[in-house]
């Protein structure tokens, strides 16, 4: 089942993520490009996850982790979760 796409910013802490990166940041262009692509991959998502189960993460956050890892070259995604 697919999980999805809601932030959850305000539970770990009382600062959000968008306050802190600032506006001008290089990342905040590149999410509006990936979020625009991710809008039309999601009906090709929804095809690809069973409707029964337990909700997965979803794979546009998956996606957005994994390219943070490629611009900041971090080698493995242990080393990803404890720099998010």
């Amino acid at each position: 089942m697919r999980g999805g796409d809601a932030g959850s910013g305000e539970l770990f802490s009382y600062v959000s993520c968008e306050a802190r990166v600032p506006s001008d940041h290089p990342l905040r262009g590149i999410r509006a490009i990936v979020d625009e692509a991710l809008e039309v991959l999601s009906p090709r998502f929804d095809e690809l996850y069973s409707r029964i189960g337990r909700p997965s993460i979803a794979p546009e956050k998956l996606l957005r982790a994994l390219l943070l890892q490629a611009f900041y070259s971090i080698r493995s995604e242990r080393q990803l979760m404890e720099q998010l």
